[in-house]
């Protein structure tokens, strides 16, 4: 049986002047799984990550077009709210910014977008989703000490909390450990494949080390085209393109 998709991107093209920075991109992304952008840098993997939640339209020198379906809804071409589309999307970057309110605030923040306003629910909401990033036993007793008090791995989880409690239904995550030692990486990478049984996750890399460790379904970009797409096993083990096999020789 087929897997039901969260995203459908169809004939997806980025450019600025005559430079295409996406080309002719189709990409599914299956629900529940984590499928990894991977690809030497520059190749186009941020930007389609931020064509997703349609970040492209903070550059107006760039030119979109194409079709980004979720749940049926082209948001490209959406008459909803830009907002009401990026609540449907959690997005970690590859530097934690928390907001310059206190840990609380910082979920709180989230949640009264949902329309949760009453102080019981609040607390509620907050120390689930700080639980549900492994942060909630390391903060309980700082809520409303300032993020600055955390360290940069705690920093992370503290976005990736922020960013859970609008109830997304995709994660996006942009090389979300590039900035992080080794066991707060691991953290991370641990938390998103306990998180994929209730959100679809991409995660931008070009890392193939992780790309091996994290992927369900590995989509691999050369020069702003997607050149091949599958499982990692298969990917991995008997690429077919030359742009794949040489970056997998360069061990990128």
């Amino acid at each position: 049986m087929k897997n039901k998709n969260t995203i459908e991107i169809s004939n997806l093209n980025v450019w600025v002047d005559n430079q295409y920075i996406l080309k002719n991109v189709n990409l599914d992304i299956p629900e529940h799984q984590i499928t990894v952008l991977l690809g030497p840098s520059g190749c186009g993997k941020t930007t389609l990550l931020k064509s997703m939640n349609r970040l492209t339209d903070l550059y107006k020198e760039l030119k979109v077009t194409g079709e980004i379906c979720i749940d049926g809804d082209d948001i490209l071409k959406s008459k909803r709210n830009i907002y009401e589309i990026r609540q449907k999307m959690g997005l970690l970057s590859q530097k934690p910014y928390p907001l310059p309110v206190s840990i609380y605030k910082n979920i709180a923040y989230g949640i009264k977008l949902k329309g949760i306003k009453d102080r019981k629910l609040l607390d509620y909401n907050v120390e689930k989703r700080l639980k549900e990033v492994g942060l909630w036993d390391e903060v309980k007793d700082r809520l409303h000490s300032s993020p600055d008090t955390l360290s940069i791995g705690q920093q992370q989880r503290l976005c990736l909390a922020r960013g859970l409690a609008v109830k997304p239904r995709l994660i996006l995550a942009d090389e979300p450990t590039s900035a992080l030692d080794p066991l707060s990486s691991k953290i991370i990478e641990d938390l998103f494949k306990k998180l994929k049984e209730h959100y679809s996750i991409v995660v931008v890399t070009h890392i193939l080390r992780q790309a091996k460790r994290l992927a369900d379904n590995v989509v691999f970009m050369h020069y702003g085209e997607i050149v091949e797409q599958g499982a990692p096993d298969q990917l991995f083990t008997n690429p077919q393109s030359p742009e794949l096999k040489k970056y997998l020789v360069d061990g990128n």
